[in-house]
């Protein structure tokens, strides 16, 4: 069972790297965060120490804690930067609805037809 963890995460880490390393640049340290975890635990299987207790264990714990707090950094700032253009782009639509109001009840309720009728019969954009 433990070749299947290994084979996963490398195939994650790879996935990662090569697949969506061209999206954002964060998946490149995801990546290789998940190709040292399938390296662990391989090592674990070829070893006759056990790498997820006493020292290594602690050191695989730091490292597990290093990337998930340069992650969540990474992720914390994309999302404040999205948040931000999400609201501007929000103020600007709700400005230039203000600009341009909405149409009146008897402009929505119009058909094609009646609208082409007060143009002189031109139907051109319908």
């Amino acid at each position: 069972m433990e070749y299947v963890y290994a084979g996963m995460w490398l195939l994650v880490g790879l996935i990662l790297i090569f697949r969506m390393g061209k999206e954002n640049k964060v998946f490149y340290l995801a990546g290789a965060f998940f190709l040292v975890l399938g390296g662990w635990w391989g090592a674990n299987i070829f070893t006759q120490e056990d790498l997820f207790s006493g020292i290594w264990g602690t050191v695989l714990r730091i490292i597990t804690a290093i990337a998930l707090v340069l992650l969540c950094l990474v992720f914390w700032k994309y999302y404040k930067t999205d948040r931000e253009r999400f609201q501007k782009e929000q103020e600007a639509a709700r400005a230039g609805s203000m600009t341009n109001p909405a149409p009146s009840a008897e402009e929505r309720s119009r058909t094609p037809e009646e609208d082409d009728a007060g143009h002189g019969g031109d139907s051109e954009g319908w």
